[in-house]
């Protein structure tokens, strides 16, 4: 997969332009006129506009959930699949709320699910291994997430991809990978997740150091999400790689997602131009992670629930910045003077 750089053409100049002919101040929409132009250059058209907007919710089951390093049991994981479905969730309220397709995935969650709309099953096997033992996925079950998320997308209409997961246990994932990819102490990278308090924090931490020792060869971003990931994880990665080939726009929710999308960079640091990062997370770790990816997130409300519920959140700002650049009147076409200084 070769990706052009989108930041080294004409239409960057074109789209700055546009926006300072705008009737305002130079640069007075702030951040806004920073993701307009971002947009503008994804979807490579002066006058982007957002159709069809896809979120998916990844799902899987993690072996090393069995160590306790959850506030949740694993069986919490197919009960919010099926609160998804049932439109009962977050996500599922926000996703109607603003008319934004919702489907969920199941990767490898540990139960079997009815055939339903809004569900797709591409379970490789109901849950990883546990990583204190063993990778939790093999090369070919990597392989083969990763597939299954390039046709995901494959499959979807629209130009825009907000990603949403689930699965007890994937913010060690998550922190293992960071840990791994960004050389930071497990300390620095890991966090209460769905609720430990300080004990259940402690042992989280020493367990994660553990699994990184035992798994100290796993250096090659791909090597690390075999041995650390998900399989919901890898999937996303796949369907992360697919979305920024075709220029559309990623939505980048938590410290998860934004935890694949690091695995995304290492392998191809372009994708990054594609990515929209939605907030920043009241997950420990998340800050850090968004400092090592350069990363600017849209909003800051503490949250932490992850399901993609901060992706649906930013997304009327994404319709806000394309609405700007399409509709708002230029000095000239509005008859109003410029600034001397224009």
């Amino acid at each position: 997969m070769n990706l052009p750089d989108l930041s080294e053409s004409a239409l960057r100049t074109a789209l700055q332009h546009k926006l300072d002919q705008k009737t305002k101040p130079i640069g007075s929409l702030g951040r806004l006129e920073s993701l307009a132009l971002q947009l503008g250059e994804i979807l490579g058209t002066e006058s982007p506009q957002l159709v069809q907007p896809q979120l998916v919710v990844f799902a899987g089951d993690h072996g090393l959930a069995a160590r306790g390093v959850s506030a949740y049991p694993s069986d919490v994981t197919w009960q919010m699949v099926e609160n998804f479905l049932a439109g009962g969730a977050c996500v599922s309220v926000l996703a109607r709320q603003h008319g934004i397709d919702l489907t969920v995935v199941d990767c490898g969650v540990r139960h079997d699910f009815a055939p339903r709309g809004g569900f797709l099953d591409y379970k490789i096997a109901y849950g990883t291994a546990d990583s204190l033992v063993d990778a939790a996925m093999s090369a070919a079950e990597c392989e083969r997430a990763i597939a299954q998320g390039r046709a995901i997308v494959k499959s979807l209409p629209g130009n825009v991809l907000l990603l949403g997961e689930m699965g007890i246990g994937n913010t060690s994932a998550a922190s293992l990978l960071m840990a791994r990819l960004t050389g930071l102490p497990i300390a620095d990278c890991t966090g209460v997740g769905t609720g430990l308090d300080d004990a259940g924090l402690q042992r989280k931490v020493a367990v994660l150091a553990q699994v990184l020792e035992r798994h100290a060869h796993a250096q090659d971003p791909l090597h690390a999400m075999e041995v650390f990931g998900g399989f919901e994880m890898a999937t996303m990665l796949g369907a992360v790689l697919q979305a920024a080939e075709e220029r559309r726009v990623v939505v980048v929710d938590g410290f998860i997602t934004t935890a694949v999308v690091m695995v995304a960079h290492a392998l191809r640091p372009l994708v990054l131009q594609r990515c929209v990062f939605a907030h920043r997370s009241g997950e420990h770790g998340h800050n850090l992670m968004l400092h090592h990816l350069g990363a600017q997130p849209l909003l800051d409300l503490g949250l932490r629930l992850g399901e993609g519920s901060g992706a649906v959140l930013a997304w009327p700002l994404l319709q806000s910045a394309c609405l700007v650049l399409r509709d708002m009147a230029s000095f000239a076409s509005a008859g109003v003077s410029q600034s001397d200084a224009a």
